[in-house]
Parts: C-alpha cells; structure tokens; sequence
C-alpha cells in the first residue's frame, strides 16, 4: 500500500494540514477531533467503518530503531485520535505486521484499530501457521479482517477462514488481487463465494476495478478495500508544480491527495480507501478526505478529465 513517500512534499503540505497536525498533538490518545469522519457500513454486518484507513506496504517495513519507528508510531496514534481505524498489512511486507503490532501496544490502540492482514502461502497448514504468527505479530486477540492475498491458493484458504470466523478468531474474510489481468478469476470468486471484503487498486490512474468489480461488489453486499489510491505515486507526478484547481473547493478540497482520495470516496461502492504512509502530516491530509463534501458524478469526470484520466 504504497503512498506518497515517492511524490514531492510540497505538493501536499498545506497551512490547514498543519493547523489540524498541532490540534492532533494536544488531543490525549483516543480523543476525537471535528471535523468528522465519513464511515460506511460493511454489507455483510452493518457495522461502520471509517472511509480512509492506513496501509503499510513498505511504509512500515522498517527496524527496531527509534528514529525510523517514531514517525510511524505518530502516524498511528494521529490516526486514532482522528477518528481512523482501519490499517492493512500483509506477511508479504516484511516487518510490517510486527511494527503495527509493536507500536499499537505501546499506544495501547490494538483494540480500537481495525486489523486487516492476509494469508499468502501455498496449502492449509501453512496457511494456518502464517496466520498464526500474524496474530502473534499483531499483537492481536483476534483479527477484523484476513484476506487471501492475490487469490494464492484461495479454496484451501477459504474453508480455513470461514472455520476461523466460526470460531470467533476473526470477524471477517475477502480476498485480493493487484492485477487486472486476474480480474476474470475475481469475479468467479465474487460471484460463486460468500465473501465480507474485497481489495482491489482504484485510482484515477487504475480504473478497471471500476467497471469491472466495483459494480458485482456491490451488487454482492461485498465491501471494498481501495489500494494504492495514489497509484503509487504517479498521480502526484501527473499533476507536478500544478495547484489544485479553484473549482476544487465545491467538494471541500485542499489537497491534491485529497482531490485523488475524494474521487475514490465518491464511488458508493467503496467502503474504505488505505492510502500508505509513513509521514504523520500525510497521514492527517489522507483523514481530511474524509471530511465534507463529496464530489457529484459530473464532478468526476471533470476530475478525471483535468488529469487526463478520463
């Protein structure tokens, strides 16, 4: 889930950022802050959920060093204390489960997160073992959410999940995929399975899962996890030295991480979007999507048009 580490800081550093990043540091742990966030329900349950979350694909595959772990500790504790919940990771990210399980004891959150990893191994034992060890790693009681990474071996998983949520060792279940080109084994999955979650990359620069598995998600009561909404960066390069448009600001926007997030948001069918980020001032102007307006259907597409992503 990679975020916006790759694109130039100026482009996102904005005075309301900044002002909402020192309100962050004098709230206690878990005290809210307006504006308020945006949530939605997850199909399968009804439960609501907040509209941005945090991923942490690379951003959180760090060490034990104080330097490198204390910007990410303050990514998750601002989260929080905005009202986010939602962060994603993987065994496929290296340290980054155990740095999420790490930092959220010591900010003694774990419960109040909402904790999606997922399986990524081949044959059931081995499923069971790596999923095991993220609950380890994690830190966690139970899990929210596990999700079959990239389709790997998803029959065998699948059986193991639905036992695991019988038994109250996690909430919920989906499935994943990075490519289009696995698009047609997705959605027999959707069609064919009984799924709570799916994740996908959406993005103005990744638009396929919108015509093709945005629309059976949500005609199969499946919530949607939008990756790489940023599409790793090469959104922010597209839109270089450019200042958000006037027009912008119809639809509550100050940033263009949050001209691309809103976009996203905008889509019904999404239910969380998990931009990755290790910077805790991006990780407040993610949360701030959340807030206001959305924009309308016309307003999309003039969106996508003025990035040439139409």
């Amino acid at each position: 889930m990679r975020g916006r580490d790759e694109s130039p800081a100026g482009q996102i550093t904005r005075r309301g950022v900044l002002r909402l990043m020192a309100a962050a540091a004098a709230l206690p742990a878990g005290a809210g802050a307006a504006p308020q966030m945006l949530s939605r329900p997850i199909p399968a349950s009804g439960e609501t959920i907040p509209v941005v979350g945090l991923g942490t694909w690379r951003v959180f595959d760090v060490g034990g060093a104080q330097a490198e772990r204390a910007p990410l500790r303050d990514v998750l504790k601002n989260l929080v204390e905005l009202g986010g919940r939602v962060v994603d990771s993987s065994p496929m990210y290296g340290a980054a489960e155990s740095v999420v399980g790490d930092l959220a004891a010591e900010l003694a959150i774990t419960d109040t997160l909402f904790l999606a990893t997922k399986v990524w191994t081949s044959g059931r034992d081995a499923g069971v073992a790596q999923m095991e060890q993220s609950l380890k790693r994690l830190r966690a009681r139970r899990l929210d959410l596990i999700q079959i990474h990239n389709l790997l071996d998803w029959r065998a998983h699948l059986k193991t999940l639905r036992e695991w949520k019988a038994a109250g060792r996690i909430r919920y279940l989906g499935v994943t995929h990075y490519t289009s080109s696995a698009y047609d084994e997705l959605e027999r999955v959707l069609r064919a399975e009984t799924l709570d979650f799916v994740q996908v990359n959406y993005s103005l620069g990744e638009r396929e899962a919108e015509r093709r598995i945005l629309p059976l998600a949500r005609d199969r009561g499946v919530a949607v996890l939008a990756n790489r909404p940023f599409a790793e960066g090469g959104l922010f390069q597209r839109v270089r030295a450019q200042a958000v448009p006037s027009w912008a600001a119809e639809f509550d926007c100050e940033s263009w991480a949050q001209f691309f997030l809103k976009w996203i948001l905008a889509d019904p069918a999404v239910t969380c979007a998990i931009p990755g980020t290790s910077r805790p001032q991006h990780l407040v102007d993610n949360l701030r999507a959340a807030a206001g307006r959305l924009p309308d259907a016309a307003m999309r597409d003039r969106m996508a048009a003025h990035i040439g992503a139409g």
